[in-house]
């Protein structure tokens, strides 16, 4: 089988010939049919992030296929099935090996770019907005790095559980494709004074901030008292230093959030996640918006896409 190695933190990743392995107790192989790529195949590739494989491994956080066996004394999905699987790693590749608890059963409508574009982008902003940060219809949801893989789920989501949401991106393009996402209101992220328009536009209540930097600073001198700040990743590159005397005058709080931390102290709570989700994907009210396909040869461009911020909702790698 073909697979993406990362054998080096000073070298990129290399496309390789690998034996496939069979599974072992609590396994199951799995056929990669797509691979959602993610900021955190970056990060996971320059040795950057906060959960590391030992080397080598095969980057790829999430991906659908269909399940080839089971190990020995493994109860899972049956061969045959239809699947998503949040691994971790792995899901660059032809063939990978899963814990077969987390294999999730796909709705039969659901095609596999679909599903390997939906568990990460979608599982984070349901669970940060409705869990962590207890988003409550009317309020005000500032979404920054609104085009973006996470960003656009956080729309979506924000919108249907009624909240009033305001989307920064860059460019005119990606601000349109938050508008058609569900945002009442775009604002170019380039925009000089930020704050200045958060502040007229009457303040935010939660704000879901994938980029850090300015835009993160702008969201803390727009809260109101008692508002909620969702810190979900850094895209820009500069990690905030937050003022806790601002924390304190306006009874805000900022809140980290990393989904994929949830399955070793509460994967539960994803699994309810994901169950909603599902329901609402198969009730028409969400759908991935995938901006590129690309073969598993290709994947060094589908990198760079997230690297640049080009990208506009998730990129997928796709399996011949």
């Amino acid at each position: 089988m073909r697979a993406w190695q990362v054998e080096s933190f000073e070298v990129p990743a290399r496309l390789a010939e690998c034996d496939i392995a069979p599974p072992a107790k609590g396994q199951a192989l799995i056929r990669i049919h797509a691979c959602g790529l993610n900021f955190a195949d970056l990060l996971m590739a320059r040795g950057k992030y906060q959960e590391m494989p030992d080397l080598p491994f095969v980057p790829g956080l999430e991906c659908a296929g269909v399940v080839e066996a089971l190990g020995p004394e493994t109860t899972g999905p049956a061969p045959g099935t239809r699947i998503a699987c949040y691994g971790g790693q792995g899901g660059l590749a032809d063939y990978g090996l899963f814990d077969a608890a987390r294999l999730i059963p796909l709705p039969d409508a659901m095609p596999f770019d679909d599903a390997a574009a939906f568990l990460v982008a979608y599982g984070t902003s349901h669970l940060a907005l409705t869990h962590k940060a207890r988003l409550a219809a009317g309020e005000t949801l500032l979404v920054t790095g609104a085009a973006g893989g996470v960003g656009l789920t956080a729309v979506e989501i924000g919108k249907r559980m009624g909240a009033r949401v305001i989307a920064t991106a860059r460019g005119a393009e990606k601000c349109e494709i938050a508008r058609t996402a569900g945002a009442d209101i775009a604002i170019d992220s380039e925009t000089p004074d930020l704050k200045a328009q958060l502040r007229a536009l009457g303040g935010i209540d939660v704000a879901y901030d994938a980029v850090g930097g300015d835009g993160f600073e702008a969201a803390l001198r727009a809260m109101r008292p008692d508002g909620r700040i969702l810190a979900i990743g850094f895209a820009s590159g500069t990690v905030p230093q937050i003022p806790a005397n601002h924390l304190l005058v306006k009874n805000v709080s900022v809140m980290g959030f990393w989904w994929g931390g949830y399955l070793h102290f509460a994967p539960d709570l994803l699994t309810d996640s994901l169950r909603s989700l599902f329901a609402w994907y198969q009730e028409g009210g969400l759908r991935p918006h995938i901006s590129a396909r690309l073969p598993l040869e290709r994947l060094p461009e589908g990198l760079e896409m997230l690297k640049n911020r080009t990208a506009t909702g998730k990129v997928v790698v796709v399996m011949a």
